[in-house]
């Protein structure tokens, strides 16, 4: 099939688009207004975008209190979002009143952070504190109007929860990282899952040379 996203006539029971990029990462954001309110929320608009310095973006639909208050500090700090912390995650992303708490919503603790003054989520198993960098207004288009704006942040400190450090690495499947599907889906990285592939080389007459095998083809 072949649909014209501007006119979103798919033809399905719901907008296929989110089903389609997978798995994303979920950006669970925590921020502190000027008066100190607390507030934490998902978002599956989320990614890294470099690592020399280091970026993180989500996309936001407007009028969110965590886009208020990054407006407000010009911080906010990126929690990991695992497997069992799932239904505390989950609690967090209701929608609220303004100024409302959803750290007492998740049952979380809000654990004070080394740079800056926003919280992070003390039972996660990692957390990037970050400074606002900038935020871009994603224009409509088509039939949609503009509802959404992309928020960019410096990655200025991270937390790592010492029982995921193995061998002089991050022991990523054993913190069961959540990644977002389409619809209400989830899905949950482990070790099962991950396989590893080394990136080809360039001979010196230019031909490009595919690395030894490392994963036999098949998805356990």
């Amino acid at each position: 099939m072949f649909y014209d996203t501007l006119e979103n006539n798919h033809g399905l029971k719901h907008d296929p688009f989110k089903a389609l990029v997978v798995p994303r990462p979920i950006g669970w954001i925590s921020t502190v207004s000027n008066a100190g309110q607390f507030n934490i929320a998902p978002y599956s608009f989320f990614n890294a975008m470099s690592d020399r310095p280091h970026y993180v973006a989500f996309g936001t639909s407007l009028s969110k209190d965590s886009e208020r208050n990054i407006n407000e500090t010009g911080e906010f700090v990126c929690n990991l979002a695992s497997a069992d912390l799932a239904e505390h995650m989950n609690m967090t992303s209701a929608t609220v009143p303004h100024g409302v708490d959803e750290f007492k919503i998740g049952k979380l603790t809000a654990a004070k952070c080394n740079i800056v003054k926003a919280p992070r989520v003390k039972e996660a198993a990692a957390s990037l504190e970050c400074k606002h960098f900038k935020t871009i207004e994603l224009p409509g288009a088509g039939k949609y109007r503009h509802s959404y704006n992309m928020i960019i942040g410096l990655v200025v400190g991270i937390h790592i929860d010492d029982r995921f450090i193995k061998d002089g690495n991050v022991d990523t499947t054993a913190m069961k990282p959540l990644g977002r599907l389409g619809y209400m889906d989830y899905t949950v990285v482990t070790a099962e899952s991950m396989f590893e592939m080394n990136r080809p080389t360039v001979g010196p007459d230019g031909a490009v040379q595919a690395p030894p095998k490392t994963w036999d083809g098949v998805y356990r």
